[in-house]
């Protein structure tokens, strides 16, 4: 049976409805080198990201995905925190995000070192939090993957075979994109455990179409950070073409930034529910195919 893995441990299809697949609650883009890096109050996290969960769950938000990885100020414990303050189960990573946000640790690292890190933190928990990560975050470069970037990859593969987790890459272009998927088939994975991340930056849409192709998710995650008619276009566009079952969508909105003062003011995560889809039905949307992209497709991608 698949579940999906949670702070608030393992949930069944029938336990969840809308779920949003690529969020924040808590995010530190300096690098790991620099002073305070990943550092706050636990209170003040919950205190700022509690009511956007609220928010949320008043909608009818069942649950989210946390995207903050390693490399990007992951902090399993203030996920579970507002977790628990809430009553609200957030899928939280393993895995580590793109040069130069690599702590040395991982850059020093052979394959079955961080293989085996991350396959800890899938089966047993991430950190002392007592619970396990949901899936395997990571990243590569704008211009094409690195050898290290290539070397995380190649170790996630691994845990991914070993666990069906799947995978998501912030990656820019497409054709990056391609070369990641070359790379987990060559290693003996899958691209149906692959997703995407960010594939509306990539202005090709022929790439969107030859990712999907390949059998990979495709996300389309800046919801709320363009003009709604600009998402409704690109997701009607898509489902023209028959993507309805490999589309994800979300916002990639929050957080607490501890590099901002009090962590500074979040962007909620309600333009999905509140705008786009009410304008996705406004053009002939069918509620099943809404149930499709906002229940089954997120559950379907970070369930094992």
């Amino acid at each position: 049976m698949k579940q999906l893995y949670t702070t608030l441990g393992p949930y069944t299809a029938d336990q969840l409805g809308m779920i949003l697949p690529h969020e924040h609650v808590f995010v530190d883009l300096r690098t790991p080198d620099q002073p305070g890096y990943g550092q706050a109050e636990e209170a003040d996290v919950v205190a700022l990201m509690a009511p956007e969960i609220e928010t949320i769950k008043s909608l009818g938000v069942t649950a989210l995905v946390e995207c903050s990885t390693g490399g990007v100020g992951r902090r399993a414990d203030f996920d579970l925190a507002v977790s628990k303050a809430t009553k609200f189960p957030i899928v939280v990573p393993t895995g580590n995000y793109r040069e130069p946000w690599i702590p040395d640790w991982v850059r020093n690292a052979s394959v079955d070192t961080l293989s085996a890190w991350m396959l800890g933190e899938l089966n047993q928990q991430i950190e002392d939090t007592g619970f396990q990560a949901g899936w395997i975050k990571l990243s590569a470069g704008d211009d094409g993957i690195t050898p290290l970037e290539a070397r995380i990859l190649e170790a996630a593969v691994i845990a991914s075979k070993q666990t069906g987790a799947i995978i998501g890459s912030h990656t820019i272009k497409g054709r990056v994109v391609m070369d990641q998927l070359d790379i987990i088939e060559k290693f003996g994975g899958e691209a149906n455990r692959f997703i995407s991340i960010h594939t509306q930056a990539e202005p090709d849409f022929e790439m969107h179409k030859a990712v999907a192709a390949r059998g990979a998710w495709i996300e389309y995650d800046n919801i709320g950070a363009v003009p709604e008619d600009e998402t409704v276009s690109l997701i009607l566009r898509a489902l023209g073409e028959g993507l309805e079952k490999q589309l994800l969508l979300s916002h990639d909105r929050g957080w607490y930034d501890p590099a901002q003062a009090g962590g500074g003011e979040p962007k909620p995560y309600t333009v999905l529910s509140k705008q786009i889809l009410p304008k996705l039905r406004e053009n002939g949307v069918s509620e099943e195919t809404i149930i499709q992209l906002t229940h089954r497709n997120p559950f379907e991608a970070y369930a094992r």
